[in-house]
């Protein structure tokens, strides 16, 4: 007996099939109709010549799925993504194989899905300044998805090292109806939401410059000695991570606010607290969220956008 032949899902059929704004209600259904980030399997990760493996597993009641990615530093230098991989889709009762997904755009689009959904529930309700430092794939997912929980955004500072992907990055919202330009990171004084998109493995801005009522999300990293805001921004926030067990051993952002006695470990919040109103972010001081990507958020977004491309 021959097995079923998987459904192809490339990156233009995936965001077709998978509006951000869709993605940012799937992962807070997901989470108020109970789903555990906690018993969410850990991310493997081997350490190659030139960058990393990683596999992250995961499963639920309808599907189960593993995204196998690579990390490799070295390729943006080529012309080539620096995250590159492929996600399995599986039917949970047989476990044979219904789709293989771009694993480049799905993470993309996850990625900004999640923090969109952290920081719906977090930000405040008119936000007219996002800065975003990073210019590359997850910079822009994060501005579309925080422009669709937050379409007052009108002015966009972007914090970038390369001068040409600075200017390719301003270039694209020429014609958006948007203030978007070149700036520092004292930006963070003036904005109401902080993307941090980078791989930079040390603070990029000063925590006592962000306004009480700002919100942060951070995503570069999944690495415990690698971070993008400093204890300061730790220590004056409220801090969200998607599950207590993955931040404390993936999120060096957390880890080391913690070691260093910034950060009380007790006094981190659930993402499916948040979602569920259990818990509600103190507005009186600015909030974070941290985000190491997990692997139930690949498998709720490749089941919806599996499902979307049945209909």
């Amino acid at each position: 007996m021959s097995q079923p032949t998987a459904t192809l899902i490339d990156a233009d059929d995936l965001r077709a099939a998978l509006p951000i704004a869709a993605a940012v209600t799937a992962i807070q259904h997901a989470l108020r109709d109970g789903l555990d980030p906690e018993a969410d399997p850990a991310r493997s990760v081997v350490p190659v010549e030139h960058g990393q493996l990683l596999l992250m597993p995961s499963h639920s009641r309808r599907y189960a799925g593993v995204k196998i990615a690579t990390v490799a530093p070295g390729n943006p230098a080529l012309g080539l993504p620096r995250i590159q991989g492929n996600y399995l889709l599986l039917d949970a009762e047989t476990l044979s194989p219904l789709a293989v997904l771009d694993g480049v755009a799905l993470t993309a689009i996850r990625t900004a899905a999640v923090s969109a959904a952290a920081a719906d529930l977090l930000a405040v309700a008119e936000p007219e300044r996002l800065v975003v430092f990073g210019t590359g794939p997850q910079a822009h997912s994060h501005v579309e998805a925080l422009r669709a929980i937050r379409p007052t955004l009108r002015h966009i500072t972007v914090v970038g090292r390369d001068e040409d992907r600075l200017a390719a990055f301003l270039a694209r919202y020429g014609d958006a109806g948007l203030t978007v330009e070149a700036g520092a990171p004292g930006a963070v004084a003036r904005a109401d939401l902080v993307a941090c998109c980078t791989t930079a493995r040390t603070p990029l801005f000063d925590g006592s410059a962000l306004p009480a009522h700002a919100t942060v999300v951070a995503v570069g990293s999944h690495e415990p000695d690698a971070r993008e805001v400093d204890d300061t921004t730790a220590r004056r926030s409220t801090v969200v991570v998607e599950a207590h067990g993955a931040a404390l051993r993936e999120a060096g952002d957390v880890i080391l606010a913690v070691r260093s006695g910034a950060l009380d470990p007790d006094a981190l919040v659930g993402l499916s607290d948040l979602v569920r109103g259990t818990v509600k972010a103190d507005t009186s001081r600015p909030r974070l969220f941290k985000s190491v990507g997990m692997a139930w958020e690949d498998l709720v977004l490749a089941g919806v956008a599996y499902e979307s491309r049945q209909e």
